[in-house]
């Protein structure tokens, strides 16, 4: 395949997008979480070729996005009531709902399983190109498989360049994190994937949320059966009542190229050459610069990258399931460590 073409987003170059995706190419589409890698998600043969292009083990489900919620009814069947009072409160938004799966949705889309992913994403070029091509879009993140996500255009190109026809770019993703994802199959809504719709929101709306489901229910979320969000170098993830500088100081008296990602309020440390990302105190900014600064740092030529933990609250429980995953290594506020991987 020739290298990817990149495109501001335009009538011209949805028009193409869509056509493309009629055709059975993945095409690269922003969204508020993160930038998707889309196909036809009713086209066996589109959908595997978004594995193809990820190197994404073909046992992960994908997401299916729609521009409407009652394209639902076509690709979910016994839907519950809650479903629809979580639709009018979250969508369009960064929550993904899984229901059972109607027939029309191919096998590969839902990793044989029995149920299907299903949102409605809050971004309106992604909206436009799933109006354009006429068909609901299964899309993973656009990303080679197990590396970080991709939060701008150019992180797209740099994992999936003569992979895929074409990007839109869209510019960076507002909320940088993946959707919330919720089972609604069960008596009582159940999280199998924490991320942009918090579960105080969900709380405030349904009631009782199940917080710890059973390892085979993990199975019915996308990007939880494997390895995610890893860069090339090795990642320490250091909790946030740990002593930060110090962790920073005992991997550069080793003598490696250390990259640190904190928050403004850190206490820095009095090393000119660890290299430093300062990310916004607030969750919200934090949480859209993480993948980023995580790419920026392993571009920089860094051999590791420690990473301030945020508290588990809010958006800050999607944050740190993304931490622990991408992390080697986890320092805890004793100061032990504990390989993850």
């Amino acid at each position: 395949m020739l290298p990817v073409s990149s495109y501001r987003p335009s009538r011209e170059t949805l028009a193409v997008a869509a056509a493309l995706l009629r055709e059975g190419w993945p095409v690269a589409f922003p969204t508020e979480t993160v930038y998707g890698l889309g196909g036809d998600a009713l086209n066996p043969v589109a959908v595997r070729a978004i594995f193809r292009a990820k190197g994404r083990p073909p046992n992960n489900p994908l997401i299916v996005h729609i521009a409407e919620p009652g394209q639902l009814q076509e690709l979910a069947r016994k839907i519950p009531q809650v479903t629809h009072k979580l639709i009018d409160w979250f969508w369009p938004g960064p929550l993904t709902l899984v229901l059972k799966r109607s027939p029309k949705v191919p096998s590969e889309v839902t990793g044989r399983l029995d149920t299907v992913a299903v949102r409605m994403p809050a971004h309106a070029v992604a909206l436009a190109l799933i109006q354009e091509a006429g068909t609901p879009l299964a899309a993973p993140s656009a990303n080679l498989s197990g590396r970080p996500s991709p939060t701008t255009a150019a992180h797209v190109l740099r994992d999936l360049n003569t992979r895929i026809p074409l990007i839109l770019d869209g510019g960076p993703t507002s909320i940088g994190v993946e959707s919330t994802v919720l089972d609604v199959t069960s008596s009582t809504p159940v999280l199998l994937r924490p991320g942009g719709t918090t579960v105080e929101q969900l709380r405030e709306v349904v009631g009782r949320v199940a917080l710890s489901p059973k390892a085979a229910m993990l199975t019915r979320s996308p990007g939880t059966r494997h390895r995610h969000y890893q860069p090339r170098v090795e990642v320490v993830l250091v909790l946030p009542r740990a002593e930060l500088t110090g962790v920073v100081e005992q991997y550069w008296s080793r003598g490696l190229r250390v990259g640190l990602i904190c928050s403004e309020t850190a206490r820095l440390p009095r090393r000119p050459d660890v290299k430093v990302h300062v990310l916004p105190e607030s969750i919200s900014g934090f949480a859209k610069g993480l993948f980023a600064a995580i790419r920026a740092l392993e571009e920089s030529g860094v051999d590791m990258i420690v990473v301030q933990g945020v508290e588990e609250r809010g958006l800050g429980l999607a944050v740190m399931d993304r931490l622990r995953r991408a992390a080697s290594l986890v320092v805890d506020e004793h100061g032990q460590a504990v390989v993850t991987a």
